[in-house]
Parts: C-alpha cells; structure tokens; sequence
C-alpha cells in the first residue's frame, strides 16, 4: 500500500470518528469568511469604482485648454476605446432685459459614456434619466436660470448668436466638476451647434474634456501611451485628485475593508493552529505505533502531512462555495441600497480565498505536525513520554510572513499591513512576558475558597497552555475590538463631514466692499454660512531661489499644483478641520508668512522655513513657510493649499468666497442674492453632496455585514480553544472525583477558570488593540485617536463572561464521564 492511499484511509477513519470536526469546521469557516469578504470586497470596491467613474462620465479623461490631437482619436480608435468630448466656458446670457453668467457645456451625442443625466420637465416630482444629452437645436438648463432670465420651458434662450430652444431641467449631472470659482448655473447644449453660437475665438477661456471607456487593458495601455505627451496645459483627470472630498471617503473605505479581510485570516489562523493541535496531541499513540511498524520521521510528516493537504483541498473548496453563497446573500440583502449594475464575482477573488485555506492551513498546522515526527516508538510501553515542541519561531514567523504577503497583494497598502502585524506581534510578545509573569504570581496568591483556589493554580498550572490560550482569545478579542472601533469611527467621521446642514452652496467673487452687505443678507435670511475668505489668484514660482518645476515629479500632486493658479488667501486664526502638523501658527500677524497644506507640501518637498516665491499677474512676492497643516477636503467647507499672514497679500486686488447651506425648498432666494450681487457667483454642490451620501450609506451597510465576519470567525477560536484541552480535563475531572470532588466543585472550578481566562484576555486586548487603533489612525487612516474608556472597561468583562460561558458550556459533557472508565484509558 502507498503511503498516500494509507494516508487517505487514515483520514478517511478520522473524519468518520468525529476526530476532524473542529478543525474541519474552523478551517471551513475561516475559508467561508474569508472568501465572502474577498469576493464581497473586491465587488463592492469594483462596483464602487465603476460608480465613482459617473463623477467623471468615463473612465478615463483628459483635460486640455486646446481640442484633443488627432493623433489621440487614431489611437483611441486602434484600442477599440469609445470617446466623447464636453467643452465648457462661461457666458452671459441676456433674455428679457435680464443679465445672467452662466456655464456653458456642450456636449457631444454620445455623453455621458458613464452614469445617466437626469432632467424634468414642468413636473419636477418627475425625474427622468436618459443616457444622452440634449439634440441639436436643444438646450436643458438648471431650473435657476428659467426665473432668472423669466423664461419657461418651450422658450427660445439665446446662446451667442444662436437661438436654441429650452426643452428640459437638469437635475443631476454625473461629472458636474470644475474650479470652485469658475462655477454658474448650468446651461447644457449639443457640440453640433457650437460653431454656429461664434463664442469661442482665438484666446477664448475654454475648457476641454475628452472622455474614454473601454477594456481595463485597452485603458491601461493607452493611459501609457498618452502620459508622456501631455503637455502642461493638459491632465489626466483622477477621482482622489480631482474630487478630494469623494477620493477621501472612498480611500478610507478600501482601507477599512481590507483591514477587515486582513483580521478574519488573522482569527482564522488562531482557530487552526489551536485546533490541530488537539489533533496531534491525540494521535501520539497512532504515530507510536507507526514507528515501531518501521516508518521513519520523514515518512511520519508525509503521511499526516498529505492528509491535510488533501484536507486543506476539500475545506477550502468548501468554504470557497460557501463563501460564494454568502456573499450573494449579503448582495441580496443590500440590493435596495447598493447601485442597481454590480460588478461581477471576480475568478482571482474566488482563487486568492482558496490560497489563503491552504497558506493559513499549513502555516500554522504545521508546527503543532512537526511534533508528530518527534514521536518515540517508546511511548507504545511508556504513555508519558511525549515529544519535544518543535522550534516553531521560523515556522510561525514564515506563516506570518506568507499571509502578511497576501495581505499586502490583496491591500495593496504595505503601511497598513506593516502597522496590524509589527505593532500586533510586537504587543503579543510583550503582553505574553507580562501574562506569563502574572500566571506564576497567581501560584503564590493566598485564597481561602477551594474553588478559586482550584480555578486559579489550573492556569498557573500549565502556565505556557495557558499564556497561548490567553494569548489565542485576546487576538480573537483584538479583531473584534478594531472591527468595531474602527467601523464606529469611520462612520462617525463620515457623519460629521456631512452634517444635515452641510453647506450646499458657494458664493465666489464677492468684492471687498460688498463682504459686509453680502453678510448681513445671509444673517437677515437666517441661512447659516462659513467664515468669509479673501481669495487672491496667484502661481507658485520658486522654492528657496529654485524653480518650482525642479523640484517635482511628473503627474504628482506639485505639478498639477504648478501648472495653474493656486486660490491664496489670509486669515488670523487657523481654520476649522485644519490642524498644524510642523512649525507654529503665527501668533504676531506679521506679514511674510505662509502655511502650506502637508500633502502638497510633501510633493514639492517644502519644508518650515524655506522661502517662497510666489507671481500675482505680473509681479512677484516671497514668504517664508511657518508650518504645515494637514486639512480635510471632505467637508464641503472652503479648503486652501497656501494661507498667508495678514498683510502679506494687501497689495493684490482679491474677492471674497464663502460657503452656507440653503435647503432645496428655498432655492428662489438665490436670484434675489445675484440680482443684487450680480457680480457674484453661485455654485451649487446639491448634486455631489447627494451622490456623496448615498455611497456613504451603501458602504455603511456593507461594513456593518463584513463585522459580522469577523465575529463569526472568532467564535470558533473560542470553541476551538475549548476543545483543545478537552482531553486532559476530561482526565483531570476524573482524578478530582475519584478524590471526592463533588459536581458542584468542578464546575465552579471551571467558570473560575475560564472566567479569569477571558477577563486577563480581555485586559490583553484594550492594551494591544488600543496601541494598534493608535497606529492605525495617526499613520495610516489619517483619522484623529481618542482612547474609548467605555471598550477599556466592558471588553474585560464581556471576555470574562463569554469564554466563561463558551468554556463551560464547551467542557458540559466532563462532569457525565465515568472517572474509572476515564482512568483505565489513561
């Protein structure tokens, strides 16, 4: 007989003996778990990528002062990549003696190629979505311009020379973007009649946008191709970027869904090592018997080797259906809330959780099996003989290594990934010293109750079982710590960056002498604004006497920076979502000083100290860099690059921006403010904060079912764990009765036991999961840390009470053994 047909007849026996159920079970829902939440996350992203690419209607555009190269099209054309253009400009439109500045987009008859436009007609409880713009001889407005310029549907506006007619509103726009002072009321007509308007001449202010979908390759390669010959005026557009209030959300959800992929592999492997071990412990005679039969060591490790291999196979393949399933279900229930087209399951999701059944599986099975070819033909004569422990630190350390790996390919984010499992094996190895430590003194602790007296010397008893116990649970603990605390805080920041009364407009080009009237109208009015900003236009020419273009990397944040106008402004006081992060705010007022934004900052290589030269038309000024401040663009509240110290800017004309919320019932009081301000200019964000909203509600669902993940997979570390002492207090209970130990005695021998267990675990956990959350927070998801008393107080508890519970309820069937039957076996 081969030993693999030996080996599977073995494990063939095994599983029909019930010796496999719990590690069957645990790998089985390690592989489930961790194949749902691949498959689920890789969809929700991929969808959530697809949604996003609505904010820019394509996949892929490019921005340009100039029309596109033919060229461009040609190569479009040979990677089967579909295309289409916008312009936009603005314009003043004149109809019935009423003057309005409006922004201009013409359309090509395929736009959008992502997202659908939404528009109503005088029924404005009816929205329509339609695929297209609007046909030639056709215009849609926003419903604004119609009391503004007092027209009505069916009406004829006049768009330079040509006369179109106004047949719907725009209520929804996917890619409605822009610079914050550029933006009017929409006015949308079809490119076919563009020439005809004779607007654009020779050095007209037009915007381009050619737009780009296609095969993920196709997109790939002509992204390659086209980068090296943009030229400064031209950019390729991105939604982190270009939409930075979006780009944050959304980045800070891909973080947290691979943080929780990576904690269920993390439980996962703890429930298998813990389970394998028991495993192996109760086939020391089997392997006894094998080596007196003649089997070398060697032959011992292929022999249970190959039977989990084999078994790795069936569960992962299992688990992997199973997380399909699961998945689909979670799809199902969140159908109402998540957008109707769905990415889909993706092959490479499926695979990566079937190597993560088999990498987890073996890595940490492994050690507790190295034991097995340890085994001494001996123990047939002599039970008490039992190996030595294998050297698992390399074992264990590549089985970290290989998940960490897969990890990291699944993340994509190495700090992240460094973060869990530097910051968590370090804490392990400490904490383990300590509990260690702390087990030897319970030894010597003076109790006058046998039965925690009992409880207690059973931990210091076996004290390295119990360090890994405690160890094994406060991990289980962590996960579940990180996934709630960090779920609850990412979606309270994402409540408070979007309050209901999150401003929902932006009032721009206020003059300086209309800043105090402009105010008092919105206080008169009862609508809350922001703080009032002065803006002044300037470039960003030189660092330290060294042109700026030296010192930047191509398609980085400094040189989209570079290449245009940056919005400078002054003020005392730091602003609200600011935070210095090196050097001082400036407490004297003095002129000459400038904060910059960090990450910009990072990019040009800018640090405290270094003079800047700035141009403002045709003059130039300097000023010394007194700190950095890192900001959130996800407020919806005016956001600057460079803020400078009073008087530094005095000597430039500049206007003044502000932003404040209006609800949607009241939009009419805006006509009244350009009326009298007719200078200044409105721009309206209803759509981006609505769109912004429904992607936080979606992925707050799906965050909620992904902790659900990870509470599963750690209760079968806690059943696991149980299990893998079962045998030797089946024996113990035995011998305690045979001594007169009553029912009584045991049992709360048993809830002392496993109470302190999960009370110490507990305590473990607050102090791991609280160095990792800090971690996390100030150096990965940029998120601001508050130590949470109410988890330091209840986590402790809820251990002591749960692996209390799970334990006895576990070891309910030791109490019924016969001690002399227990006995006889040995």
């Amino acid at each position: 007989m081969s030993h693999f047909s030996l080996a599977l007849r073995l494990l063939w026996r095994d599983s029909r003996s019930g010796e496999l159920t719990i590690l069957l079970l645990a790998l089985v829902i390690a592989v489930t778990s961790s194949t749902a939440i691949t498959l689920f996350s890789d969809r929700l992203q991929r969808t959530m990528a697809n949604q996003t690419a609505e904010f820019l209607a394509a996949d892929l555009v490019v921005t340009s002062s100039n029309t596109m190269p033919e060229s461009w099209g040609e190569k479009a054309g040979q990677l089967h990549l579909t295309r289409a253009q916008t312009v936009e400009f603005t314009s003043v439109l004149v109809e019935h003696e009423e003057m309005l500045l409006a922004s201009i987009k013409a359309v090509t008859s395929n736009y959008p190629l992502r997202g659908q436009l939404k528009t109503t007609t005088a029924d404005y409880a009816q929205e329509t979505a339609t695929p297209q713009g609007p046909a030639a001889g056709q215009v849609w407005v926003e419903k604004r311009i119609l009391p503004a310029l007092k027209l009505q549907l069916g009406d004829t506006l006049t768009v330079g020379e040509l006369p179109l007619t106004v047949t719907r509103i725009i209520t929804y726009e996917p890619d409605k973007q822009g610079d914050f002072y550029s933006f009017s009321p929409r006015v949308m007509m079809n490119s076919a009649d563009l020439p005809a308007t004779r607007i654009i001449q020779p050095g007209s202010h037009v915007h381009y946008f050619f737009q780009f979908i296609g095969a993920t390759q196709d997109l790939l390669t002509f992204n390659q191709w086209l980068k090296p010959q943009l030229n400064p005026s031209q950019r390729l557009m991105d939604i982190h970027n270009d939409r930075p209030e979006l780009g944050s959300a959304l980045e800070r959800a891909e973080r947290y869904l691979g943080l929780s992929s990576t904690l269920v592999i993390i439980i996962s492997g703890v429930a298998i090592a813990m389970a394998t071990r028991r495993y192996t412990e109760r086939h020391f005679d089997n392997t006894a018997l094998l080596r007196c039969l003649g089997c070398k060591q060697n032959e011992i490790l292929w022999l249970y080797g190959s039977q989990f291999i084999v078994l790795g196979v069936v569960a992962s393949g299992l688990g992997c259906l199973l997380g399909w399933f699961a998945q689909e279900g979670l799809f199902l229930l969140l159908k109402d809330l998540l957008p109707k087209r769905l990415a889909a399951p993706g092959f490479p999701a499926v695979m990566f959780g079937f190597a993560i059944g088999l990498a987890v599986l073996l890595g940490f099975a492994l050690p507790p099996l190295l034991r097995l070819k340890q085994v001494s033909p001996l123990r047939v004569l002599r039970r008490e003989l039992e190996p030595l422990p294998a050297s698992a630190w390399l074992v264990y350390g590549l089985a970290l290594g290989m998940v960490g790996w897969l990890v990291w390919q699944y993340t994509d984010d190495l700090p992240m990934t460094a973060t869990l499992l530097g910051v968590g094996a370090s804490g392990v190895l400490v904490l383990g010293l300590l509990v260690f430590a702390l087990l030897t003194a319970l030894r010597h602790l003076p109790l006058a109750s046998l039965g925690w007296r009992f409880g207690l010397q059973g931990l210091a008893r076996n004290r390295q079982a119990s360090v890994s116990q405690i160890l094994a649970f406060s991990l289980t603990l962590v996960a579940m710590i990180l996934s709630f605390t960090v779920r609850n805080d990412l979606l309270d920041n994402w409540r408070q960056q979007l309050p209901d009364n999150a401003p929902n407009h932006f009032a721009l080009n206020i003059f300086p002498q209309q800043q105090a009237g402009f105010a008092e109208e919105l206080a008169q009015q009862h609508i809350s604004g922001s703080q009032f900003y002065p803006v002044v236009r300037g470039r960003l020419v030189e660092i330290n006497n060294i042109p700026v273009q030296k010192r930047v990397s191509k398609d980085s944040q400094g040189d989209a920076a570079t290449h245009r106008e940056l919005s400078l402004t002054w003020t005392e006081t730091l602003p609200d979502e600011n935070k210095v992060t090196d050097g001082q705010w400036w407490a004297d007022g003095k002129a000459g000083w400038v904060s910059v934004e960090q990450k910009l900052a990072d990019s040009l290589k800018i640090k405290v100290g270094d003079v800047l030269t700035f141009t403002v038309g045709s003059e130039q000024f300097t000023a010394t860099v007194a700190s950095l401040r890192s900001l959130r663009w996800d407020t919806m509240k005016p956001n600057f690059y460079m803020i400078f110290s009073k008087g530094t800017l005095d000597a430039f004309p500049s206007t003044y921006l502000t932003s404040f919320y209006l609800p949607r019932t009241e939009k009419n009081r805006l006509n009244a403010l350009v009326k009298k301000y007719p200078n200044t200019t409105i721009m309206e964000v209803d759509a981006i904060l609505q769109q912004f909203k429904t992607i936080i509600t979606q992925l707050t669902q799906a965050i909620n079912y992904l902790l659900y993940f990870a509470l599963m997979a750690g209760f079968t570390v806690l059943f696991a764990a149980v299990y893998a002492t079962l045998d030797s207090r089946i024996y113990e209970g035995a011998l305690m009765r045979t001594l007169g130990a009553n029912r009584g005695l045991l049992r709360k021998n048993q809830m002392v036991e496993f109470g302190a267990l999960g009370f110490i675990s507990g305590v473990v956990a607050v102090l791991i999961s609280e160095a990792v959350v800090f971690a996390l927070y100030t150096r990965v998801m940029n998120m601001a840390y508050q130590p949470n008393f109410y988890v330091c107080l209840l986590v402790p508890v809820i251990g002591a009470v749960g692996v209390g519970f799970t334990g006895c309820w576990g070891l309910r069937g030791v109490l019924d053994k016969a001690p002399l039957t227990v006995l006889r076996k040995g």
